[in-house]
C-alpha cells in the first residue's frame, strides 16, 4: 500500500506554528497580519475556496479584509480594488480569487498587485524570484507539494521528476522549485508526444494537467512518488437519488495504482488543504517582514 500524503494533517500542524508566531508577533507588530482575498462574480466553487480561506485565517489570527465585486464589474473597477488594497497598511496579502468573468484580462489584474503583497505568488516579479532562486512569495499549490514532499522526508536530489502540466499557476512554478531541489526535470503536456513513455521515466511524477483521471498504472513505473494536484466533480448518474453529492477525483486514476507507487497524495485531502496553508504562510511571513520579526517559518519558504 502507498505512503498517504496528507496534506491535511500537515496543514494542520502548519496553522498551529503560524498562529503560535501570529501570537508571539503580533504585540510588536502593534496588529495581526491581514489577507484580502478579492473575489469578483459568483461562480460557485470559487465562493467555497473564499470562504475555506476566510475561516483559515480566523484559525490562526489572520484578518480578513476581502472584497466581492459583482460579476458586472469593469476592469477600472477591479483595478481600483487592487489599488486601495496595495495602499491599505493593514493589508499584507493580497489574492485575486481566479477565475474571473470572461470580459476581464486577469494579467494586468495580477501585475497590479504589490509584489511584496501578492499572496498567491504569481506576479511576474515574484516568478523572476523564483527563477534566481532569490527569496519571496511562491506560488502556492507548488509550495505546497514541495512541503509535503519535505514532510515525508522523500528524496529529491538526483531524482528524475515529470510534471505533467505547464500552467503559470501549478505547472512552471512546480518544475522550477524541483530544479532547486536537484531534481532532473521533464514537463510534459496534453501535446507531448507517447506520454507514457516519459511518465514512466519519473521517480517523482506531480500531475497537474486539470484532466479528471487522465493518469494510470500505464504511466507508471513501479515505486514512483505520485502527487495528484488535479480535482474534479465527477457528474452525478442519472439514477442517483434526489440529494446526493457528486463525487471528487483527481488527475490520476488512484484505485490504479495505490498498489503500484510508493507515495500517493489522496483527493480530496492531499495537495488542496496544503494550498490554504501555504497562502497563510506568504501571509504571515510577508507581516514579519514589514516589520522586521523572525517568522521562524525558513524550513517552508522554498
Amino acid at each position: 500500500m502507498a505512503l498517504k500524503l496528507d496534506g491535511r494533517q500537515l496543514a494542520a500542524e502548519i496553522e498551529e506554528r503560524l498562529q503560535a508566531a501570529v501570537e508571539r508577533c503580533s504585540k510588536s507588530a502593534g496588529r495581526p497580519p491581514g489577507l484580502a482575498v478579492l473575489r469578483v462574480g459568483d461562480d460557485p466553487a470559487s465562493g467555497v475556496y473564499v470562504a475555506n480561506k476566510e475561516k483559515a485565517c480566523s484559525r490562526i489570527g489572520i484578518a480578513s479584509y476581502g472584497a466581492h465585486l459583482p460579476a458586472s464589474s469593469t476592469q477600472e473597477q477591479v483595478l481600483d480594488t487592487i489599488n486601495s488594497l496595495n495602499a491599505d497598511e493593514r493589508v499584507d496579502g493580497i489574492l485575486l480569487q481566479l477565475p474571473l468573468p470572461a470580459h476581464l484580462d486577469e494579467g494586468p489584474l495580477i501585475a497590479a498587485i504589490d509584489p511584496d503583497k501578492d499572496a498567491d505568488g504569481l506576479h511576474t516579479f515574484n516568478l523572476g524570484r523564483l527563477l534566481k532562486g532569490e527569496l519571496g512569495p511562491r506560488s502556492c499549490t507548488p509550495a505546497g507539494v514541495m512541503a509535503l514532499l519535505r514532510r515525508h522526508a522523500l528524496p529529491l536530489e538526483g531524482r528524475r521528476a515529470v510534471v505533467v502540466g505547464r500552467s503559470i499557476l501549478v505547472g512552471q512554478p512546480m518544475a522550477l522549485m524541483l530544479q532547486a531541489a536537484n531534481a532532473t526535470v521533464t514537463v510534459a503536456h496534453s501535446r507531448t508526444r507517447e506520454l507514457e513513455r516519459v511518465t514512466r521515466e519519473a521517480e517523482v511524477l506531480v500531475v497537474a494537467a486539470g484532466r479528471p483521471r487522465m493518469i494510470g498504472a500505464e504511466h507508471l513505473s513501479p515505486g514512483a512518488v505520485v502527487v495528484d494536484v488535479g480535482i474534479h466533480r465527477l457528474p452525478l448518474p442519472p439514477d442517483a437519488p434526489e440529494g446526493a453529492k457528486a463525487k471528487l477525483c483527481g488527475d490520476v486514476r488512484a484505485e490504479e495504482i495505490e498498489e503500484l507507487v510508493s507515495a500517493l497524495s489522496p483527493v480530496p485531502g492531499g495537495v488542496g488543504p496544503m494550498t490554504v496553508a501555504m497562502l497563510l504562510v506568504n501571509t504571515v511571513v510577508a507581516w514579519c517582514h514589514r516589520h522586521g520579526l523572525d517568522h521562524g517559518l525558513d524550513d517552508l519558504v522554498v
